[in-house]
């Protein structure tokens, strides 16, 4: 019996990420919006006010990269940057109305790519398999907090 060090998985979860995220922009693309735009976008929606640090760690990204997403959804209008009350530096982030007019269209072509993707799957299967990837990434994070960091 093989071992599950022995299993290959990084290239299957790498492709099963890469072919989501490229049927969803091919989807979502009327909107103008892309994934990592959409993502910031539904985290604002419901979170409105974050500051870019704080959205950032929402994203799991660096901060310099939600930056030029913000940067991005403002100038096509779904955000805007107002000054935060307490930190004359700092601003605060938030959906636009013409942001909030797409978000129910954009969760329903998420909804839709996840049923697609998942035809064939009993939800008991899927929520096995992401119970699985969960601890996955759990290893994972512990690893980054166990190693000391690159210089």
């Amino acid at each position: 019996m093989a071992k599950t060090e022995d299993i290959s998985f990084g290239y299957l979860l790498s492709d099963v990420t890469l072919l989501f995220r490229k049927h969803f922009d091919r989807r979502a693309v009327k909107f103008g919006l892309t994934r990592a735009q959409w993502r910031a976008t539904k985290v604002l929606y419901h979170r409105e006010g974050l500051r870019q640090t704080e959205l950032a760690e929402f994203l799991e990204m660096e901060p310099i990269a939600v930056g030029r997403v913000i940067d991005r959804l403002q100038a096509a209008g779904f955000v805007e940057r107002r000054p935060d009350p307490k930190d004359r530096r700092a601003w605060r982030l938030y959906v636009t109305a013409q942001a909030q007019g797409v978000v129910g269209d954009m969760e329903l072509i998420a909804r839709e790519l996840r049923k697609d993707a998942t035809r064939g799957i009993e939800p008991e299967e899927l929520q096995q398999a992401l119970a699985v990837i969960g601890r996955i990434k759990d290893n994972l994070l512990a690893l980054e907090q166990a190693e000391p960091a690159a210089p």
